[in-house]
């Protein structure tokens, strides 16, 4: 009865959050007067900004891409502008990402595109949150004048500010290829090392009988930590985790994992029930899940850990393959790619990942206070160069790295049961474990055979919009052949058409071509698709 309760509360907050009267903004170009609110990851062309914005007809939350070379727009300003605002639709297929849904999600009414110059009036009205928010853009900025590489400079903005809107594509395509996109991301990792360097330093000034205080101070500093670089998912889950542990030590009272995870997953619902649709959430407490789950039972079957580093790199091996099986469905149903050499890159990379992270924490406060030392950004920059060369390599083993991997919830649920009953076969491997085992990859087996076969009954014919221009697709069975025009760009209707389609409809067979010049319209049995 409980738990109907609080799956009730959770339905009733998310109705009234998510009921809301949609606003309808026509196209067109408006001036308008804003203040952002948040920086996004940047493209080609465009810089990203979420920003609060008032036109003369209404107040409404926008999307705004202003040119690359544009200066960088900060938190301690109002600007004004002339931009093109356009409300984002639902794509017609189901197989494409639907951002007007996702930006809904966020509160976020449309996109608007500068069309003119910005005029910009310092703010005197800034809240304790934008003055913190202006404070980590400063130490941003002071970081990308620093003498690193350019991509160091971006690891570290990463890896310890949560910045990545300017990393490059190649760089984020190497850690996700790797497996190591964790590792970049701030994650209880991360908090952790923070927590340790804190409370060591306490601890090595202060008596031991100050403990308690030292405890205190140091969750104090985590949460100050975590505001100052944005109370991301895993962030939060991971400070109020670590927060409830050390409060039951503190009351003498025995830890429990379980409790603390729900207790952090509730809050952050509490607080914005869109967050359970974010896929960073989901991974996040699935890997927590996962550790918990099959951890102990994977460490029981290595040699006994008898000295520090072997406790290291068992428990290293272990955490990374429960961290990976839990979310492995979750992965291969949102991203449908894997790459065997993740877990090889996770047993390497992952034992340095604390000397790396303590490292740029250092760098991090250095650069905050000016203090700029050419010795150290010249050690930094040359372990960090390594670091990326080396996952660069594991990013290269095409050979087991697979893509476009077709999965529907009801395989994810039987995926999700498979890693469910794997705990009492590896902990007593005897035949009704064993049985239990085998019978649940084999319905796995069973539906998705099945799926496949009546997917592959199924024949279509559709255009695709690419930006001004149409792509064609005509699919029979497993196969599909499209035609696309002569000047596009094949890469990016790779990225953006043929491999989302290609695994929506478990597709084995994929064929482009091109159409001849000039051509308006094609014909296929009997029926005509206007092209241009």
């Amino acid at each position: 009865m409980l738990g109907f309760m609080f799956f009730g509360v959770g339905v009733s907050l998310h109705f009234f959050n998510s009921f809301s009267s949609e606003k309808r903004i026509d196209s067109q170009n408006q001036t308008i007067v804003f203040k952002i609110s948040k920086k996004l990851n940047s493209t080609d062309k465009y810089k990203k900004y979420e920003v609060i914005a008032q036109s003369e007809k209404e107040d409404f939350n926008s999307i705004l891409y202003v040119p690359r070379n544009s200066k960088e727009l900060d938190f301690k300003h109002y600007y004004k502008a002339k931009v093109y605002v356009t409300q984002p639709k639902s794509p017609p297929y189901d197989f494409q990402f639907d951002y007007a849904k996702y930006l809904q999600r966020k509160n976020i009414d449309c996109q608007s595109y500068l069309s003119d110059g910005i005029s910009s009036a310092l703010r005197n009205d800034l809240s304790w949150n934008e003055n913190i928010l202006q404070k980590r853009l400063e130490v941003l900025q002071n970081i990308d004048q620093s003498t690193m590489s350019s991509q160091s400079r971006e690891f570290l903005k990463g890896i310890i500010l949560a910045d990545r809107t300017e990393i490059d594509s190649e760089t984020v395509q190497d850690f996700n290829r790797s497996g190591l996109m964790h590792f970049l991301a701030i994650s209880g990792t991360h908090i952790v090392v923070i927590f340790g360097v804190f409370y060591f330093l306490c601890m090595y000034f202060l008596p031991l009988k100050l403990r308690k205080y030292v405890i205190v101070l140091s969750l104090m500093f985590i949460w100050l930590f975590a505001l100052f670089i944005g109370f991301g998912n895993s962030v939060l889950r991971s400070c109020i985790m670590l927060s409830v542990y050390f409060i039951y030590v503190l009351l003498q009272r025995k830890s429990d994992v379980l409790h603390s995870l729900a207790l952090s997953a509730f809050i952050i619902l509490i607080l914005d029930t869109q967050q359970i649709f974010d896929v960073g959430f989901q991974l996040s407490f699935m890997a927590v899940l996962g550790i918990f789950w099959l951890n102990q039972p994977i460490l029981k079957h290595f040699p006994k850990q008898d000295n520090y580093l072997k406790k290291i790199l068992f428990n290293t091996i272990s955490i990374s393959v429960s961290a990976q099986l839990a979310t492995l469905p979750l992965v291969l149903y949102y991203f449908h790619q894997f790459s065997f050499i993740s877990i090889v890159a996770n047993f390497i990379i992952v034992p340095f990942s604390e000397v790396i992270i303590v490292f740029s924490f250092l760098m991090t406060g250095l650069i905050a206070f000016n203090m700029d030392f050419t010795l150290i950004n010249v050690v930094y920059d040359f372990i960090i160069r390594i670091l990326l060369k080396s996952i660069h390599w594991f990013a290269d083993f095409d050979s087991i790295f697979f893509e476009n991997i077709s999965m529907n919830l009801i395989e994810v649920l039987l995926l999700f049961l498979v890693v469910y009953l794997l705990r009492f076969a590896i902990l007593k491997f005897n035949y009704r474990n064993s049985a239990q085992l085998v019978m649940a990859v084999f319905a796995f087996l069973i539906i998705r055979i099945g799926c496949n076969t009546i997917e592959y009954q199924n024949e279509e014919v559709l255009i695709h919009d690419f930006g001004k221009h149409k792509v064609l697709s005509v699919r029979k069975g497993n196969e599909v052949c499209f035609w696309v025009e002569n000047n596009l760009n094949i890469d990016k209707i790779t990225k953006y058409i043929i491999n989302p389609y290609k695994s929506s409809r478990r597709l084995q067979a994929v064929e482009v071509k091109i159409f001849p010049t000039l051509t308006q319209k094609a014909v296929y049995k009997g029926k005509v698709y206007n092209i241009n």
